[in-house]
């Protein structure tokens, strides 16, 4: 075991005390109003980039910054391989970047070296262009140049990445991956595009993921995906998967963090947990900025 793992580790089991937790994000959900709750935000473990005054989306792109940052952290002082590891679960961050680029919006995160293909990806002056230059990068063609597959392909072609690469993070990929689909499918009622499909079978198999229902699609899971599924009957219960989701990805990285050795484990699990954190707390903001009464917050 290097030293630099050994460094990582314990910097990443140090890293997840910067974090809000359950109970101070059902506190912060009950705050007098969203603005009292961004104050909050900003002399907490999400000051790095949260400041007094910011409206509801920049409030909740900063804290995911600070994940970015932490994740940055994490980057330089772990060996190459868990910086490798990083970087792709950092791909969420160049997602988000190009969703922004799509709706005409200055991107939200600054990558540094955790970026795959931004540097490229920020140049296209169109849907065309993006297209092109993802079908020339890691991220592999979309198969369309609508915003949509673009959307779709980088989601499932980052799923697969993760799904490849970490183990520990493979349930997380394929249950993420099933819940797309299953939203897209019986939710918003819009078939996939070819090269989309295909990449959803290579991640759910074709049975499941050309599956004529969600009780189908939900039966015809792999053990990896399943789980994210199981019980829920109607499409209008899928964000209950999205809730299971981010609860596993947390569990899992709490017991990742626990086992003794200095590797990649507990860098995964670290941020793991910090990313769960972020998104409670981007939870939190969301129902203040909408209104949401004290009495009924609970992320």
């Amino acid at each position: 075991m290097s030293g630099a793992w050994v460094a990582g580790a314990t910097r990443a089991k140090a890293l997840v005390r910067r974090r809000l937790g359950e109970a101070g994000a059902v506190q912060l959900a009950r705050s007098g109003s969203f603005e009292a709750a961004v104050e909050t935000l900003s002399i907490g473990p999400y000051g790095h980039d949260v400041r007094p005054g910011l409206d509801p989306a920049r409030a909740q792109n900063a804290v995911a910054a600070t994940l970015l940052w932490h994740t940055r952290v994490l980057a330089g002082w772990v060996p190459r391989q868990g910086a490798d590891a990083l970087r792709t679960l950092a791909r969420w961050f160049e997602i988000a970047n190009v969703d922004a680029l799509l709706a005409g919006a200055d991107a939200p995160f600054e990558l540094g070296a955790l970026a795959t293909s931004w540097s490229r990806l920020s140049r296209a002056a169109d849907p065309r262009a993006l297209r092109a230059e993802l079908a020339s990068s890691a991220w592999g063609d979309p198969g369309e140049d609508s915003p949509r597959e673009i959307q779709l392909g980088m989601r499932l072609s980052w799923a697969a990445r993760v799904a490849d690469a970490l183990d520990p993070a493979l349930p997380w990929a394929a249950g993420a991956a099933a819940l797309l689909v299953a939203r897209e499918r019986f939710l918003e009622r819009r078939e996939l595009g070819s090269r989309t499909s295909d990449r959803a079978v290579a991640l759910l198999g074709a049975e499941a993921a050309h599956a004529p229902s969600l009780a189908d699609l939900a039966s015809r899971l792999p053990v990896a995906a399943a789980w994210a599924l199981d019980g829920l009957d109607e499409p209008e219960q899928l964000w209950r998967g999205e809730v299971r989701c981010w609860q596993r990805i947390d569990h899992d990285g709490w017991a990742l963090l626990a086992g003794s050795g200095f590797g990649l484990e507990p860098v995964i699990g670290a941020l793991a947990v910090l990313a769960a954190d972020a998104w409670r707390t981007r939870a939190a903001l969301a129902r203040l900025a909408r209104g949401v009464g004290s009495e009924d917050a609970q992320v």
